[in-house]
Formats: structure tokens, C-alpha cells, sequence
């Protein structure tokens, strides 16, 4: 099981990253989401609630540039499903759910992002919470060692996650050009703490010239009830 704050402290540029997994006491589904960037446009970011969810919106509206691939809706709730990505394939997800599709169904109509010569994967993942059981399922749709030609779709599910453990998947395994993208299965990262520690673990080990936002949800298993912490770089 692999330290979180090691994983980020020692990757200056991991773009976006997703964590899902049990609290150690067991009884919370916990995620976290976070964006980084290295173009101004992609800096000039905040999250803001939206609903249950959240949207990433403009710090300043003046300098926004290009809006296609960095204004989104990185959080959504559809009944006891909470959807997590990073980028408005959250919409598809959340929009074939409601009729009836599956997870990896949903996603079947998209692909990386078409940011050539980066072809940023698409991440996502959605918690089940419902009458005291929990899972979750992680995806990536990415280019061909960079081709592409050709979009390879992985999914994972983990049934019955174990307290304490987590996974954690991200856009690119480190800095470069091009961006090289994730490669492998979700890491299995350790979850201490309550939400307040553990989001201070993940903000603190994120590269600070880099870091943008960062969101983190505890959901009670038993009740559904959640905590949501936010934290913005840009304030």
C-alpha cells in the first residue's frame, strides 16, 4: 500500500487525479478530486459548489481563454451514485445512468481528450452507496502509447472496498512533452485520518507551483449523509 503524500510530493506534474476508498474507522466512502496546471488558462480555476456536486469555474473571467477542456462539472450526485471525473464526461456518465445505462455503457461514446499532442486520458469514477453497501468502479480511456488512432478503455470495480485503502488514479505519470499519460492499474494508496487530515495530506503534497483546486467528500455508508471540503489555490 503505497503513502499518498508520497505519491504526490514526488510528482512534480500528475495533472488530474482521482482517489476513491474506505475511511480506516470504515464507516465513511471517501473520494477526493484535484486539478493542477501549467498554462495560465488551466491556473485560472476554482471549484465551486453546484448542487451536490461541483463546477470548476473562472478565477478571473477576463483571462479566461480557451473553455472547452477546463470548464466542467467534475462532481455529480444521481440518487445514491456519486460520479467523478475530470472533464464533462461526468454529464455522459450521469445522463446514461439515468437511463438505465451502466458505468462502463456510459462511457462507450467517448474517448481522451483531443489535446494532441498530450491526448489526455479521461478518468472517472462512481461510488454506489445504498442500504448500508458500498462499491465503486474506476475508468481510464486513453490514446495508444500516444496513437491516436486507437482509444484503449479500462475499467476496474471494487466490491466491498476494505477500510483504510483506497485507490488512486491520475492523467500523466510525471511532467514532460509530451505529457506522458497513466499507465498501469489504480495505485492502492493508504486513507488515514478524517477528512479534515486527509485533505490536508493531499494539499500539502501537491507540487505548489502546480496546484489549482482540490475536492474531498466523506459519505456516511450507513446514512448517506456526507462532508465536503474544498480548498482553492487562487482565493
Amino acid at each position: 500500500m503505497l503513502s499518498l503524500a508520497q505519491e504526490l510530493s514526488d510528482n512534480a506534474y500528475p495533472g488530474r487525479g482521482i482517489v476513491i476508498g474506505r475511511s480506516e474507522d470504515g464507516s465513511k466512502a471517501v473520494t477526493a478530486y484535484f486539478i493542477m496546471g501549467r498554462s495560465s488558462n488551466s491556473r485560472n480555476r476554482i471549484f465551486a459548489v453546484e448542487g451536490e456536486g461541483i463546477r470548476t469555474e473562472a478565477f478571473d473571467p477576463s483571462k479566461l481563454e480557451d473553455p472547452s477542456l477546463i470548464i466542467y462539472a467534475p462532481v455529480r450526485v444521481l440518487g445514491h451514485r456519486t460520479i467523478v471525473t475530470n472533464g464533462d464526461q461526468t454529464d455522459t456518465i450521469y445522463e446514461g445512468m439515468e437511463k438505465g445505462m451502466s458505468f462502463e455503457a456510459s462511457l462507450r461514446c467517448r474517448e481522451f481528450e483531443p489535446d494532441g499532442p498530450n491526448y489526455t486520458p479521461r478518468i472517472s469514477g462512481v461510488m454506489n452507496i445504498k442500504d448500508g453497501k458500498y462499491d465503486y468502479a474506476l475508468s481510464i480511456l486513453k490514446s495508444n502509447n500516444g496513437n491516436p488512432e486507437a482509444c484503449n478503455r479500462y475499467t476496474y470495480c471494487y466490491e466491498n472496498p476494505v477500510a483504510g485503502e483506497g485507490r488512486f488514479i491520475h492523467t500523466y505519470m510525471h511532467d514532460g512533452n509530451p505529457l506522458p499519460s497513466f499507465q498501469g492499474e489504480p495505485k492502492t494508496v493508504k486513507i488515514a485520518g478524517d477528512i479534515d487530515g486527509f485533505t490536508k495530506e493531499l494539499w500539502e503534497n501537491l507540487n505548489d507551483e502546480n496546484k489549482v483546486s482540490l475536492f474531498v467528500r466523506y459519505i456516511d455508508i450507513a446514512t448517506g449523509k456526507y462532508e465536503t471540503r474544498i480548498v482553492n489555490k487562487n482565493q
